[in-house]
């Protein structure tokens, strides 16, 4: 485990060693500071040994990191934290956009009293914070943090539903009341006169204005690729994962084509009709070269893991693919990989969601003229509810209602509690004590300022927050940490990203064909089979398996029975989740009560 904490205030040194070491103590027996360093009015520690974390202190500036950041400019790693700092203490906030990679940090300088913490533009590593009277204390996670004893950590029943909503806890706010984390490229300044709130140094902004010619830009794609990996991979014994779809295919294969021995390359397989992709991997892998290493995930596994993998999160995480995800890093480990390079983000940057397409269908409706959808289609189907007994007209019904509902909340129809309907699911009491409207909200609020792009990347941009920056990187640097292998994703390097951006939406969706410009820039290079196939991933066959592997039965069972006294969820709903739909539709049904039984095992993990 790897990370950062420190505070900002006019507490004396000794009261600020004695809180640091509160905060390491609080993140558990293993962890302890490889380096902390003090000033008058601030002091920052950095631990841990997965990825690299360094504090440099000179003249009275101070700055702690961890990651992989480097200076944009130059190319250089930001393992030696010299050159940043040179450039933070020249430029403060402003000189953040000179600074690529993914990292975390803390800065302060004594000189003139200011100080930052900042995080990387897609949220890789994370940083929460919060306040005590004028100062500040930050850590990695919310653990660490609330060892400062100025902090009180207290459950927020909005963020125990935005939770059930999101399946992950989304950003800024945490599962704790007034506990908050650092959006994805903001930072937040400190010192006489700093409004203290966090601002953005780096706004996701779609131009979709590149004009060159279509192999021009494939060109430069490829070549951008090539170089985030051999980046990425540089000093270390690296291996990747590898599913056997797109992403992983092409890291796997530029890392292959970059070395002289063999790549390491990593799979995890499931003995379960309908989600084993191992044979994807090992053609990505014979076409590659590669030196494949697979692990088949049982029932008895998950057993064995989930309750230290609900653990090792500092809030409530539903994502099952954390299971897999920790398998094949540890399978990595165990084959002397210090590092893994990870495909996560070219969905979000090259339109590769299945869903994606569907929106594109859903969006037709929206051109439709104004009086033909709201003057003559919608009043039929509203008044005359036997059209939909009809079965020509059925399918109509469907695509008009999915349709009508305009982005983003056209976007947020396929989530679970609209499904169940949410005072079935829970209590009058919590209902009434939560904003029920808050994730589309959220939603919102990160949709308005691409409400003028292409319809894909409306999407994107959602994404990235929602499903990257809350729930899949968390899921890979969290099980990797665990794992004991640092992690990488070439995919979100900032030279990919800008040329994403700049990328025409029909580029990257054609019609209904998912990442259309980056099957066709890599045709040549990626396996057919692989450009043809449908995604997956490392998805769990959690329904089967719950119905399937008593021993699993059991624990999400003991895991469940206690939220029935929390007033949240409620008991008759649990009843018949377990008892009934289950059951009856194992895949459908086992996605809730995965997400129900990761917070009962959490917060047993936490007494809370």
């Amino acid at each position: 485990m790897s990370g950062l904490c420190g505070w900002f205030s006019d507490a004396p040194e000794a009261v600020a060693r004695a809180a640091l070491a509160d905060m390491l103590a609080a993140g558990g027996p293993a962890l302890q500071a490889s380096e902390s360093r003090f000033e008058p009015g601030a002091g920052i520690a950095a631990y841990g040994t997965t990825s690299p974390a360094r504090v440099f202190a000179d003249e009275g500036f101070l700055l702690a990191l961890v990651g992989h950041p480097r200076l944009r400019e130059s190319g250089l790693d930001g393992g030696e934290p010299r050159q940043l700092a040179r450039v933070l203490r020249a430029g403060g906030r402003t000189a953040l956009a000179r600074i690529g990679g993914d990292f975390a940090l803390a800065a302060w300088d004594e000189r003139t009293r200011r100080g930052l913490v900042a995080v990387d533009r897609f949220g890789v590593h994370q940083l929460v914070y919060g306040r005590h009277g004028d100062g500040l204390s930050f850590a990695s996670t919310l653990d660490v943090l609330g060892g400062h004893r100025s902090v009180r950590r207290q459950l927020s029943d909005q963020g125990l539903y935005d939770y059930l909503f999101f399946h992950v806890s989304p950003g800024p706010a945490t599962v704790f009341t007034d506990l908050m984390r650092v959006p994805p490229g903001h930072c937040i300044e400190f010192g006489p006169g700093a409004v203290q709130e966090p601002t953005a140094y780096w706004t996701l902004h779609y131009t979709e204005d590149d004009p060159r010619r279509l192999d021009e830009l494939e060109k430069e794609f490829v070549a951008a690729l090539r170089a985030a990996v051999a980046q990425a991979s540089a000093g270390v014994r690296c291996g990747a994962f590898l599913s056997g779809g797109t992403d992983s295919s092409t890291v796997s294969g530029l890392l292959a084509g970059g070395t002289e021995a063999p790549a390491p390359t990593f799979s995890i397989g499931f003995d379960v009709a309908g989600y084993d992709e191992m044979a994807y991997a090992r053609i990505a892998a014979r076409h590659f070269g590669c030196d494949h290493h697979e692990y088949y995930v049982t029932p008895a596994d998950v057993v064995d893991a989930v309750p230290d993998i609900a653990a090792a999160y500092d809030q409530p995480f539903g994502n099952a693919s954390a299971v897999p995800t920790y398998y094949c890093a540890r399978l990595a480990r165990r084959h002397g990989m210090s590092r893994l390079l990870a495909g996560d983000g070219g969905d979000e940057l090259f339109g590769g969601n299945e869903r994606y397409a569907k929106q594109q269908l859903l969006g037709v409706y929206a051109h439709l003229p104004r009086v033909f959808r709201h003057g003559l289609i919608e009043p039929l189907i509203d008044a005359v509810p036997g059209l939909r007994r009809m079965p020509l007209l059925r399918k109509v019904h469907s695509y008009v209602e999915q349709a009508r509902p305009p982005m983003p909340r056209r976007y947020a129809t396929y989530n679970l509690l609209m499904h169940f309907g949410q005072e079935n699911v829970f209590t009058p009491e919590f209902l009434a004590a939560v904003h029920t409207g808050h994730p589309q909200d959220l939603m919102a609020e990160t949709h308005a300022p691409h409400a003028g792009a292409s319809l894909v990347n409306q999407m994107q941009a959602i994404d990235l927050r929602f499903v990257l920056a809350d729930g899949d990187l968390p899921k890979v640097t969290r099980m990797c940490e665990l794992a004991g292998v640092d992690v990488a994703f070439p995919m979100l390097d900032e030279r990919v990203l800008e040329f994403s951006l700049g990328l025409r939406g029909r580029l990257k969706l054609r019609g209904t064909t998912l990442r259309w410009f980056f099957k066709h820039a890599l045709r040549d290079f990626l396996p057919r089979e692989v450009i043809a196939k449908r995604k997956h991933g490392f998805g769990l066959p959690v329904g089967a398996w719950l119905v399937g592997h008593p021993p699993l039965t059991d624990l999400a069972v003991a895991a469940i029975e206690p939220l029935k006294q929390r007033g949240i969820v409620r008991a008759d709903f649990i009843d018949t989740l377990m008892g009934e739909r289950l059951p009856e539709h194992p895949a459908y049904y086992g996605t809730m009560v995965w997400v129900l039984m990761m917070l009962g095992l959490w917060l047993e993990s936490r007494r809370l």
